[in-house]
């Protein structure tokens, strides 16, 4: 079943992920859906200092979000705030230090964020790709302590906050890939089996799609995404999956392409009007699930996905 998922997914995307899915995909977009100013509203962005979350959170900045930048390295951080600021001549742009992959310092950011600053919309776009198995300082696998833990405690600790605003909204960059993994609950953090690094960050997309669906059950006034940014020429996809790319380099979407979707769900008032908890591709929600593919889960397993998240969070609580 793997090889057909795998197979069916990789023509799925030839024709849809690539420059020119887009450019097809495009030709159907309303211009005027991203004509929005967001003067005094406020976007908190994980991973922002390059790729999807970067080029996402200057087109935030264009427009006049205040944004807030979650990052780990400070060089790093400070240069995409420049670049942000120059491009959008926008100067509410912040930097806020926190490494996704510690639960401790995720909750420590998410305290205190919420008792210095407003927020109207979340941006879950940190991700991690490692292709062997790391434990962290906590003893937790980097990639699900970053992609899956971290988003969940981030997204989580934020809702009190987020019910207070106006038009609260949280967006999940997940990713396509996730469709050729079924959830699988017994093994979380891969500690039976092969570990293939582009297969563990599949899972873990796959886990963020499920939570988004679990929590905007939860979470009525909240309006809650996920997305792929199909196959977009981004530092993370150089380095962690450096075949695809010397393979595919020519027909990947520039980053502002693979952002597009991420700054519609952000700011579109079209976007808003789609139900909460959908799964989304170029503007459009698309099904979790290929065709005959067999991954669906069953809801006592999207339960324990969550009742799980919700003791490793309360565990690291500060």
């Amino acid at each position: 079943m793997s090889l057909y998922r795998n197979t069916v997914w990789f023509l799925k995307g030839l024709q849809e992920y690539t420059k020119s899915g887009y450019e097809a995909a495009e030709r159907r977009f309303s211009a005027a859906d991203l004509e929005a100013s967001v003067s005094g509203r406020s976007f908190l962005i994980t991973g922002a200092n390059s790729g999807i979350g970067k080029a996402a959170a200057c087109e935030i900045a264009k427009r006049g979000g205040t944004v807030h930048l979650v990052c780990r390295n400070k060089d790093r951080a400070e240069e995409a705030r420049k670049e942000i600021v120059d491009h959008s001549k926008n100067e509410n742009v912040h930097v806020h230090l926190v490494d996704m992959s510690s639960p401790r310092k995720v909750w420590e950011f998410a305290n205190g964020f919420s008792q210095n600053y407003s927020l109207n919309v979340l941006v879950n776009s940190c991700g991690c790709m490692v292709n062997q198995r790391e434990l962290t300082e906590d003893g937790l696998e980097k990639n699900f302590a970053t992609n899956t833990l971290g988003t969940y405690i981030m997204t989580t600790a934020l809702i009190p906050m987020l019910k207070k605003s106006q038009n609260p909204r949280v967006i999940t960059v997940s990713s396509g890939g996730m469709l050729v993994q079924r959830l699988n609950v017994e093994d979380l953090q891969f500690e039976k089996g092969p570990f293939e690094g582009t297969m563990v960050y599949a899972q873990n997309k796959r886990q963020q799609v499920t939570m988004t669906e679990q929590l905007a059950a939860q979470h009525k006034e909240i309006y809650f995404s996920s997305m792929h940014p199909g196959w977009a020429d981004t530092p993370a996809v150089r380095t962690s999956m450096p075949d695809f790319y010397a393979k595919m380099k020519n027909k990947l979407r520039t980053e502002v392409q693979g952002a597009d979707t991420v700054v519609w769900l952000a700011i579109s008032d079209a976007a808003s009007r789609q139900p909460s908890g959908l799964f989304f591709q170029d503007r459009k929600a698309v099904s979790t699930h290929l065709p005959l593919a067999s991954s669906r889960s069953s809801p006592s397993e999207e339960e324990k996905l969550m009742s799980t998240l919700e003791q490793l969070a309360v565990n690291f609580k500060c």
